[in-house]
């Protein structure tokens, strides 16, 4: 994910047509924590790690990885750093010469349980919205969508929000493998499909995200031929944007992976989780956010494709 894409939502509307799907909601809850967090993707994945060899080593890095839903490259720039700081060290796994085995240092024990307090803390501000007993319904549903191997390790609704929203997006990419296109990719292409022609910035302001995460999305979508630009029809001075017949047959790829995934989801939460789901992310985002960005008018329309 490119810092772009990390800082792309912005407060405002929410597309209506969007907040139907868990994994866009869980996006933009992430946006938010991360925004109002204090490290990002980095100081999430090096607590995980401490937390994990808390009271144990381990004996595979790689395992270690799988466990936490962690890529094993970035599993290796973790560790790196890590033990660059002195708080985890790596010794050889003497029934596997090719394994390292993991444990924590002094200073490693030591900085675990200020994090773990300042976790709470930033935890409880994070959902300060909701109440106790809807606080501890979110962190149930969240570990939910996470692999049962790593649901006992990730502790924390900042962490399980960061885990659940990791693992979908790349699920519903899974999903769309080798067809060049993306879950992301639903959003732009259905509004466009809907109201095209159109300026960026309206594509940016109906999609609430900022104009340089709309400029890096048509960019991408205009070089896979997706989508054109045109000389706006009510003002020629600037480009309007529409899909092209290569992207209402994409639109169609992904909206068949989209509501792949909503499927996937709503099998993970079980009956009536994902209407709770919903109504808590929701919750923690309307402070922030208020809907629809859509008109009401497109609802069945683009509803229909998912």
């Amino acid at each position: 994910m490119t810092r772009t894409e990390e800082t792309a939502e912005v407060p405002g509307v929410l597309p209506e047509e969007l907040t139907s799907f868990i994994g866009y909601l869980l996006r933009r809850v992430y946006a938010q924590f991360s925004a109002n967090g204090n490290g990002g993707d980095s100081d999430s994945r090096d607590f995980l790690v401490l937390d994990a060899l808390t009271g144990r080593d381990w004996e595979s890095q790689l395992d270690l990885a799988e466990r936490l839903g962690i890529n094993r490259t970035i599993m290796v720039a973790v560790i790196d750093r890590l033990e660059a700081r002195g708080e985890v060290q790596r010794t050889r796994n003497p029934d596997n010469r090719r394994q390292y085995v993991l444990s924590l240092t002094d200073l490693g024990r030591e900085g675990v349980e200020a994090r773990r307090r300042a976790v709470a803390e930033r935890g409880a501000r994070l959902t300060s919205v909701l109440t106790p007993e809807e606080a501890a319904r979110l962190d149930e549903l969240l570990a939910r969508l996470l692999p049962e191997s790593a649901q006992p390790l990730v502790q924390g609704t900042e962490y399980l929000v960061a885990q659940a929203h990791h693992r979908l997006r790349k699920h519903g990419d899974d999903k769309l493998a080798g067809t060049g296109l993306r879950v992301r990719h639903y959003g732009p292409l259905s509004a466009l499909d809907v109201f095209g022609p159109i300026a960026q910035q309206r594509l940016a302001d109906m999609l609430a995200i900022t104009g340089p995460a709309a400029s890096q999305l048509v960019d991408e979508l205009v070089r896979s031929g997706l989508v054109s630009r045109g000389r706006d029809p009510h003002d020629r001075r600037r480009y309007a944007l529409e899909v092209t017949e290569l992207g209402r047959e994409s639109l169609a790829v992904v909206a068949g992976a989209v509501a792949g995934l909503a499927a996937d989801v709503s099998a993970m939460l079980g009956p009536g989780g994902e209407d709770e789901l919903r109504t808590l992310l929701l919750k923690l985002l309307a402070p922030t956010h208020s809907g629809p960005a859509f008109s009401e008018n497109a609802k069945s329309s683009v509803s229909a494709r998912g």
